[in-house]
């Protein structure tokens, strides 16, 4: 590392909700800064008027804070390079668009829609691609072709016009990318790019994104591999520019590819196969709504450590790692270059280690909000022990529910199956001398309970399976839960050989 200062950007758009790959991109690029002590820098680059989508820029700064990314510079937080969202600083670009221009990097073109559509068209016809550079500039309605007056003349009646970068030919450019080494691209198989429209008066995404990080002294840009065919553009931009000495250092993330590793993981495959693509819950303008991890259930740090090892791994067989771990042990030098498989299945298994690893007074508290929807109150201290009885049996604090409901009510109806498979001619009475058993019981603790229940089993000659499923029919409703003798003492004396006495007339005779 140099000595100069490490400042990264995380520069989405607001078109719409942040995908989990901008997530992760964010992330990257801010364990990095904190790894070396840097700045991490939020830009909104908004000068897509056309694709902007009102509530998108909050979306995403509220996605990063639940992930427990602090922003160091950015439109909320401020800083010494604002303003940090692009449609603010427009004012700033077409100094540098012009400089491109004088210096003999770009051009003026004021080929008309209709013209480029039809050669577009014609290209296609005879089964190539229309492509603006080298090869036809000198034949289009642009400042090369056109004598200097003629340019000014059109530029002072109003014609509209867009600035083009004039793409050197067939020169290699070489660069180098901290994630796949070196990269040569022939300037002959590239086009020359808008960087600045009249329409609106605004530059496109490369001359504002290579502008604004010169300007606001970016070191690294981290970004994801879909900006890989760009970077011969930026490289060039950098140098027409004479910001070559201070041209930020490159890294390209690997794709999140789908579960079946065939393609860009997207919203439609999220929707096909039942989980999120987006960190939290978002609801378009036409009512439409995209499930998110924060509203399913996921902890934030469970979900920062799925991210974190898609794409990156830390040399070692840990897989549990907390923000400061992260942040310690991230290397750009071990992100991989292959696409980075989604596992639905992994991302329940990362919640699952975080919620056991909680406390169960913690994972108590989190259930309460669950219980009061079905208007349940219930004493903090018996709600821990319930938690702790079946927390290892769920992925999300909300499963709590289906794992504990009989707890809190008494069951109306049987499991068919259950009371097929274990409710026979005999168990009635069987029920009745476990009632009765129990009944007799001085001190209500699950120790004496199993200890009460084992003797009666052993004097009657009774099966254990037999009796302790037919008990657990009786109490529960159906074959789940912790041991019965925990089951009993929570639900307590009285309500336990209420349950054991309402089965046996419930069910008695139902075979």
């Amino acid at each position: 590392m140099s000595n100069r200062r490490v400042r990264v950007r995380f520069a989405p758009s607001p078109t719409g909700p942040l995908h989990i790959g901008g997530v992760r991109t964010a992330l990257f690029n801010y364990f990095f800064a904190r790894q070396h002590g840097g700045d991490f820098i939020l830009r909104i680059e908004d000068t897509d008027s056309q694709r902007f989508v009102p509530g998108a820029e909050e979306y995403i700064n509220e996605a990063l804070n639940w992930c427990g990314i602090k922003i160091d510079e950015g439109v909320r937080e401020g800083g010494p390079h604002a303003p940090y969202r692009q449609s603010e600083r427009k004012h700033i670009y077409k100094q540098y668009a012009d400089r491109l221009v004088e210096s003999g990097h770009a051009y003026y073109a004021f080929d008309t829609p209709e013209v480029l559509d039809k050669m577009r068209t014609e290209a296609e016809a005879q089964g190539g691609a229309f492509t603006y550079n080298y090869a036809i500039r000198n034949g289009m309605e642009n400042s090369l072709a056109l004598p200097a007056d003629e340019v000014k003349r059109r530029i002072e009646r109003g014609d509209q016009w867009v600035i083009r970068f004039k793409m050197p030919e067939n020169e290699e450019v070489v660069m180098h990318d901290l994630i796949r080494g070196e990269v040569r691209v022939n300037t002959s198989t590239l086009d020359d790019k808008v960087l600045f429209k009249s329409s609106d008066m605004l530059p496109t995404y490369h001359l504002a994104n290579v502008t604004d990080d010169y300007l606001m002294e970016i070191s690294h840009v981290i970004r994801g591999e879909e900006w890989l065919p760009s970077l011969p553009l930026h490289v060039l931009l950098y140098r027409a520019l004479g910001w070559e000495n201070v041209m930020p250092k490159f890294a390209h993330l690997p794709l999140l590819l789908k579960p079946s590793g065939n393609g860009k993981l997207s919203k439609r495959d999220g929707d096909k196969m039942g989980f999120p693509v987006f960190p939290l819950l978002w609801k378009s303008a036409d009512g439409e709504i995209s499930r998110g991890y924060r509203e399913d259930g996921y902890f934030p740090e469970a979900f920062v450590n799925l991210l974190a090892l898609l794409g990156w791994n830390p040399g070692t067989d840990q897989e549990l790692f907390s923000m400061d771990e992260l942040i310690k042990l991230f290397s750009i030098e071990r992100v991989n270059k292959s696409g980075a498989r989604f596992d639905p299945e992994k991302a329940k298994w990362f919640n699952h280690q975080y919620l056991i690893r909680k406390s169960d007074a913690e994972v108590a508290e989190l259930f309460q909000p669950v219980l009061e929807q079905y208007n349940i109150d219930v004493p903090i201290d018996k709600l821990t022990r319930i938690v702790g009885l079946v927390k290892e049996r769920v992925n999300f604090v909300h499963e709590l529910w289906g794992q504990t409901n009989y707890f809190f009510e008494r069951p109306l109806e049987y499991d068919q199956q259950a009371v097929a498979k274990h409710w026979k001619p005999e168990t009635p009475d069987m029920i009745t001398d476990v009632s009765e058993t129990l009944k007799a019981l001085g001190s209500w603790n699950s120790h004496e309970i199993e200890t009460a229940l084992k003797d009666l089993i052993n004097a009657k000659g009774y099966g254990m399976g037999k009796v302790m499923n037919a008990v657990r029919l009786c109490l529960v409703g159906e074959s789940k839960g912790p041991g019965i003798a925990d089951i009993c003492e929570i639900l307590g004396k009285d309500e336990t050989l209420t349950r054991l006495n309402q089965a046996i007339l419930i069910l008695n005779g139902k075979k």
